[in-house]
């Protein structure tokens, strides 16, 4: 017994793992390689379809030259909300679609990456707001509910950072925290002067190696394991703060507190990014430095298998399909190149064994022994079957971690019966938390378009 006290401080100091149950791992072939190749892309944009609720209001015209920093476009409801150019260089279009709405402004790179220069003082909480306000890198911080820019004004009762990804082909989040590890310790140290409450940081609890993530300072360290989405930010809230009806918790992805914390180490604006490029419909995987914004064209060229490939911008649960003519969205971390799956279906495919097709529900004798039968899967963008009445029963609860029942909340959302919908807890979701619910149902429903178009329903009726 007189040896009890020299463990207890051992004790202490460990951190408890929160251990996700519920989930699926999708393992996809064409995991990028761990080596960065830069690419000097000619072309970038910002897109105000990248972000929910925006209204956005044009600041420059075609020809207009910009530095790293100008000002492209506003928020009309809160013009203090600025989105700035990521290089310097000339604006080359700006697209509009039907009713004139404004959709991307394009900037053709002068590859000089010319800032704006800016002055301020030692970071207080409320000169903090001010200069990410400025410089433009507000954006980069969102909240929940809703998936919102952040109000300004609002003061959230918790600080979300998730640093690793559990989705299919994912980005190695310690490999990304390597290359930066000042700015990210800086853009921590920021984020956490910011928040009244606590900056949580989540981390892997086997996976995380990186000691730049390990050692953090001024974060409350949690551990996760488990399968995805344990690496969602929506679960990691809902396990350690769950949001109640007019609470807010903000969150922030951990490329965008490296690009805070760098121009708070510098004083120079720098929209570094690394994508991981990635899928089975590519000849070499890889990771590719460039900027924020940049065309997909200059990130896959030459890289195809052929042009029979399916493009996603972010992950192939969540991400939105894209051709080479268009460019990576705000928030995403990466590009999935997948086969497009249009082909015609194999004869009497639903018959024949299946031993190496994909199997959640055990159709196929691949889902029972998965891990020996297909280990790495190629799989394609086909549904594999049409729309169908809605019965599923018991299923999504197999990979939904939330303490909510999923069938009943979108069931809700489809009928508009908001009062259920909050008893439910739809304030504690968004629609990349349903994504492994849209992925095994049978009804081939598009649920993810059904918690969002519920969400700006509760969001619009809130803003009045």
């Amino acid at each position: 017994m007189a040896s009890f006290p020299l463990f207890l401080p051992q004790i202490q100091n460990m951190t408890r793992v929160i251990k996700i149950k519920q989930g699926l791992d999708i393992k996809l072939k064409g995991k990028a390689e761990r080596a960065t190749n830069s690419v000097e892309a000619q072309f970038f944009t910002l897109q105000p379809t990248d972000f929910v609720g925006l209204t956005p209001k044009l600041l420059v015209d075609e020809g207009d030259d910009v530095k790293v920093g100008t000002p492209l476009f506003c928020d009309k409801g809160d013009e203090r909300i600025r989105f700035v150019s990521p290089v310097s260089g000339t604006v080359s279009e700006v697209r509009r679609g039907p009713k004139r709405l404004l959709e991307a402004v394009v900037v053709k790179s002068d590859g000089k990456f010319e800032p704006l220069a800016y002055e301020f003082g030692a970071p207080t909480k409320e000169g903090i707001t001010q200069i990410l306000l400025e410089t433009g890198l507000w954006p980069m911080i969102r909240q929940r509910p809703f998936g919102t820019i952040a109000k300004p004004d609002d003061r959230p009762k918790a600080f979300f950072v998730s640093a690793f990804d559990s989705s299919p082909l994912a980005p190695d989040m310690d490999y990304l925290a390597e290359h930066f590890p000042d700015s990210l310790q800086k853009g921590l140290e920021i984020l956490n002067l910011l928040c009244d409450g606590k900056l949580h940081l989540c981390i892997h609890a086997e996976k995380t190696q990186s000691e730049v993530l390990l050692k953090a300072k001024n974060v409350t360290l949690h551990r996760f394991s488990g399968p995805h989405p344990s690496g969602n930010v929506g679960t990691q809230i809902n396990r350690i703060c769950p949001i109640n009806k007019g609470e807010t918790v903000w969150f922030c992805g951990l490329q965008e507190v490296i690009n805070i914390g760098h121009f708070f180490r510098t004083g120079s604006l720098d929209f570094s990014r690394i994508y991981a490029i990635a899928g089975s419909g590519l000849l070499h995987p890889q990771y590719i430095r460039t900027k924020l914004g940049a065309a997909i064209s200059a990130l896959v060229e030459n890289n195809l298998k052929d042009d029979h490939q399916r493009i996603v911008s972010g992950n192939v649960l969540t991400g939105k399909a894209v051709t080479e003519n268009d460019f990576v969205g705000f928030y995403h971390n990466m590009l999935c190149v997948i086969p497009e799956g249009d082909q015609r279906h194999e004869l009497i495919g639903w018959i024949w064994p299946g031993f190496k097709k994909f199997s959640v529900s055990r159709t196929f004798p691949s889902g029972f022994i998965p891990n020996v039968l297909h280990p790495d899967c190629e799989l394609d963008s086909n549904l594999h079957g049409e729309e169908r009445a809605y019965v599923m029963t018991g299923e999504f609860e197999k990979v939904f971690p939330f303490d909510i029942y999923p069938l009943q909340l979108i069931k809700a959302c489809l009928v508009g019966d908001i009062d259920l919908m909050e008893n439910l807890g739809i304030y504690e979701v968004e629609p990349e938390d349903f994504a492994l619910c849209e992925f095994i149902d049978t009804s081939k429903t598009d649920i993810q378009a059904i918690i969002r178009e519920a969400l700006e329903k509760l969001r619009k009726e809130a803003e009045g």
